[in-house]
C-alpha cells in the first residue's frame, strides 16, 4: 500500500479524469446540504398545509441530524468493510427514496420517514464521501478538501435560488414538495454518474491485498501504467475483518489526539452553527422586510459569506494549517456571537445584518470544514472511515443540541442572552486547538506508513 499512496502522493496536481472523479464524490456532499436546505426552505408552508404542531416541527428539523448520529459510524465500518463506492451508491438510492417519500407525504409521520432516511443517506455521505476524497487527493493538495464546506452553502443558496423561482411561479403552500422533490431529482442523477463513472480508492484496495485491482484503479483514475505485484511489494495487507472494536485504536497512541481534535472541532463547530441558524432568518426579515421572496433572497446572502469562506478554508489550510485556521475562526466567531448577544436589539441594523455575515464568513473559513477533513486525513486506509464516522456522529450531536437544544435555552433566557452564552461554544473549540497541537497537513506523517496492530487494539478494546 505504501508503494500506492507514494505514487499518488507524487502528484503535484490531479489529472483530468481524477479531477472529474474527485468532484464527483464531493457530489454527494453537495446532496446532503441540498436535501438539508430543501425542508428548511419550505418549513413555513409545509407547517401550514400539514397544521403541524411547534413540537412536530422541531422533531423533523432535528431527525436527519438525529439518524446520522448513528449513520456516520455505522457508514464508516461498512466502507472499511466493502470499499467506499457501494455504501456511497447506496446512499444516494436512501437519499432519492426519503426526497420522494417526504415530496409526496400528506402527513407529519410520512414526512417524519422521509426525513429519517435522508437522515440515514447524510451520515453514511459524510463518513465515506471524506475519506474517499482524502485517498483520491495528493499530499501537496490535501488542503483542497476543505472546499466541501464551500459546496455546503453553494447547494444551500441552488436550492433557495430554485424555491424563489419555483414561488415566482405561483406555487405557495406546496412550495415544500417542489423543494424537497428537487433533491430527489438530484439523488438520482448523482446514483447514475457515480455507478457509471466513480472508482473504488486504490489505497484501500492495496491494503486490503487486492493488488490487481488497485492497478486498475490506478489506471483508470489516474492514468499511472502500473501492473499488481506481489502483496509483499504492495505493502503490509490490512486485516479485512474491521469491526467496531477496532474502532478502539482511534482512542490509543499515536490516534487519540487526532481522534479528540477532529471530534472537538466537528461538535462545536456543528453546534454554533446550528444554533446560530435560527437567528439568521430573524436578520433577514429585518433587512430584507417579510415577504417571503425577501426573506428568501436574503437568506441567499448570508450564505454568499459561506460559500466565500470555504473556498478560501482551502487556501487558509495549505497557507497556515487546518488547526491554526480553525483557531483563528473560532476567535473570531466567539467575539462575534459575544457582540450580537450583549448588543442585540440596541444594535443598527447595518451592523446587525454585517454581523452574522462576518460570523458565517468566520466559520466556514475556519473550523466549519476541518474537522471532518482533519479526520480524514489523520488515520490510515483501513480505518479511516471508522474516523471519519466517528468524527461525524460527534458532529450530529452538535447538530440536534444547537438544532434542539438552544432554541429552549432562548425560550427560558430570551434571543440575546442566547446569543451571548453561545459565544463560550467557539471558545472551547478555540482551546481544544491550542491544547492538541496535532495537524496532518504539517506533521510530515503519512498514516499509511504507520505500523498499528488492531488485532491487539480490538482485544484489548
Amino acid at each position: 500500500m505504501s508503494q500506492v499512496t507514494a505514487l499518488i502522493n507524487s502528484l503535484p496536481n490531479l489529472p483530468r479524469k481524477a479531477n472529474l472523479l474527485w468532484y464527483l464524490a464531493l457530489g454527494g456532499l453537495f446532496l446532503d446540504a441540498y436535501s438539508n436546505a430543501a425542508l428548511g426552505a419550505g418549513l413555513s408552508p409545509m407547517t401550514k398545509e400539514l397544521t403541524l404542531s411547534a413540537a412536530q416541527v422541531g422533531v423533523l428539523t432535528a431527525t436527519a441530524p438525529a439518524v446520522a448520529i448513528v449513520f456516520n459510524p455505522a457508514g464508516g465500518w461498512l466502507a472499511a468493510r466493502i470499499g467506499r463506492v457501494k455504501p456511497l451508491i447506496a446512499a444516494k438510492a436512501v437519499a432519492a427514496l426519503g426526497a420522494v417519500l417526504t415530496a409526496t407525504a400528506g402527513s407529519f409521520e410520512a414526512v417524519w420517514l422521509g426525513r429519517g432516511l435522508v437522515g440515514v443517506a447524510y451520515g453514511v455521505d459524510f463518513a465515506v464521501a471524506m475519506a474517499l476524497l482524502a485517498e483520491y487527493t495528493p499530499a501537496k493538495m490535501q488542503g483542497r478538501l476543505n472546499l466541501w464546506q464551500s459546496v455546503w452553502y453553494m447547494a444551500t443558496t441552488v436550492n433557495l435560488a430554485l424555491t424563489l423561482a419555483i414561488y415566482q411561479l405561483g406555487v405557495t403552500l406546496e412550495i415544500w414538495r417542489w423543494s424537497v422533490g428537487s433533491a430527489g431529482v438530484f439523488a438520482i442523477a448523482l446514483l447514475i454518474l457515480q455507478i457509471m463513472f466513480l472508482a473504488e480508492s486504490p489505497s484501500w484496495l492495496a491494503a486490503k491485498g487486492r493488488l490487481p485491482e488497485a492497478a486498475r484503479s490506478l489506471r483508470r483514475i489516474y492514468g499511472f501504467q502500473v501492473t499488481a505485484g506481489t502483496a509483499d511489494q504492495g505493502g503490509p495487507v490490512r486485516e479485512s475483518n474491521i469491526g467496531f472494536r477496532q474502532a478502539g485504536v482511534l482512542f490509543r497512541q499515536p490516534y487519540l489526539p487526532r481522534t479528540f481534535l477532529s471530534t472537538a472541532i466537528s461538535l462545536t463547530q456543528s453546534m454554533q452553527y446550528f444554533a446560530i441558524g435560527w437567528y439568521l432568518p430573524v436578520i433577514s426579515l429585518a433587512i430584507f422586510g417579510e415577504k417571503f421572496e425577501r426573506a428568501t433572497f436574503g437568506s441567499m446572502i448570508f450564505n454568499v459569506a459561506g460559500i466565500i469562506g470555504g473556498a478560501l478554508s482551502a487556501y487558509f489550510g495549505r497557507k497556515i494549517g487546518l488547526r491554526v485556521s480553525s483557531a483563528i475562526g473560532y476567535g473570531f466567531a466567539s467575539a462575534i456571537l459575544l457582540v450580537m448577544g450583549l448588543g442585540f436589539g440596541r444594535l443598527p441594523i447595518t451592523v446587525g445584518f454585517m454581523l452574522p455575515l462576518l460570523f458565517i464568513f468566520f466559520h466556514s473559513a475556519g473550523p466549519g470544514a476541518n474537522g471532518k477533513s482533519i479526520a480524514a486525513l489523520s488515520y490510515r486506509s483501513d480505518i479511516r472511515t471508522l474516523g471519519t464516522g466517528v468524527t461525524g456522529m460527534l458532529g450530529s450531536f452538535g447538530s440536534v443540541i444547537g438544532l434542539y437544544v438552544f432554541p429552549q435555552i432562548k425560550e427560558a433566557m430570551g434571543l440575546g442572552p442566547t446569543i451571548a452564552l453561545l459565544a463560550v461554544v467557539p471558545l472551547l473549540g478555540l482551546v481544544c486547538c491550542l491544547i492538541v497541537r496535532w495537524d496532518p497537513t504539517r506533521s510530515g506523517i503519512d498514516p499509511d506508513d504507520e505500523r498499528i496492530d488492531l488485532r491487539f487494539a480490538g482485544s484489548a478494546a
